[in-house]
């Protein structure tokens, strides 16, 4: 068995108030734990591959093509491949989603 404490792993992303960590980086896929702090903002991107979000922690609001709209904690949300998506945290607490990807890009 192997297990991890996610604040023991190094970021791989360390900029205008976000901290990102890779959980989970293998061939089948991968899992990236973000935290945002309040006015936080990943910009659009796309990506290769669908993507899940579950919101952790806080109120996110995603940009995925035309659409926007808030979710709260414990909500799961899909990006479609090739589809540019971007996540904002609105709110004046702290942010903190998973991001899954599936196969890794």
């Amino acid at each position: 068995m192997e297990s991890r404490y996610y604040k023991d792993i190094p970021p791989v992303l360390n900029v205008n108030g976000m901290i990102g960590t890779k959980l989970y980086t293998q061939p089948e896929g991968e899992i990236v734990h973000i935290q945002f702090e309040p006015g936080a903002h990943l910009k659009a991107h796309k990506t290769p591959v669908n993507v899940a979000f579950f919101v952790v922690e806080g109120t996110a609001t995603f940009h995925i093509g035309d659409e926007t709209e808030s979710f709260p904690a414990g909500t799961i949300v899909d990006s479609p491949k090739d589809i540019p998506h971007a996540v904002t945290n609105n709110g004046d607490t702290l942010l903190r989603i998973l991001v899954i990807k599936m196969p890794k890009p």
